[in-house]
């Protein structure tokens, strides 16, 4: 009963917090340009006519490692990028911070978690985190084709790190892109995104 109240209560506040957020939610999505771990240069503007996912990520951080060892997250990849969906993955962490990793550290951490994006791009100066307004990580945002902004926010509605609650979750990700993808509304555009804070 406790616990019904107090997710209540959060869901309650998130609203509250992204009211006028939410209102703004659908609107064009700021080109960028960044290398992935590989070098090679990856834009926005080339993933026009498909539906794009940003995830922002720290696998040093407890939260994306909930839904990483739980292979979540790699799940969410692989269904969707077998859809035609392009998952761009984004580490905004600085020199010397949490989360910052060479690109040889990362390609083992990608390996570790057998994650699928379509990309893992690197933005250690975090201009991109900063245009987008990334907070945490990990935070979500879902691109239409159109290069709209539809979603953007938590991963899902359980904001603490218990993952035996992960499988009662509302995935905002799925439930946006489904929604999207067979032309009906999305029900919830914008929510208060938790997690570690992006290490800037």
């Amino acid at each position: 009963m406790k616990q019904g109240i107090m997710r209540a209560a959060w869901l309650a506040v998130a609203g509250f917090s992204v009211c006028g957020w939410a209102q703004e939610a659908v609107k064009p999505a700021p080109d960028f340009t960044l290398k992935d771990i590989a070098g090679a240069e990856h834009s926005l503007a080339a993933s026009k006519g498909s539906y794009v996912v940003l995830e922002w990520t720290n696998f040093d951080c407890p939260f994306v490692r909930k839904h990483y060892e739980t292979d979540n997250m790699q799940a969410l990849q692989k269904t969707y990028t077998e859809k035609g969906v392009i998952w761009l993955t984004i580490c905004s962490s600085a020199p010397n911070k949490q989360g910052h990793l060479t690109p040889e550290q990362w390609a083992e951490r990608v390996t570790q978690y057998k994650a699928v994006p379509t990309a893992l791009l690197l933005d250690a100066d975090g201009k991109v985190g900063k245009l987008y307004g990334a907070k945490t990580t990990p935070q979500m945002v879902i691109i239409n084709p159109e290069g709209n902004v539809i979603y953007t926010g938590a991963i899902d509605d359980q904001p603490k790190l218990e993952r035996e609650k992960m499988k009662d979750a509302v995935n905002y990700v799925k439930q946006t892109l489904d929604a999207a993808m067979a032309d009906k509304p999305v029900e919830v555009s914008a929510t208060a995104p938790y997690g570690c804070s992006v290490k800037y």
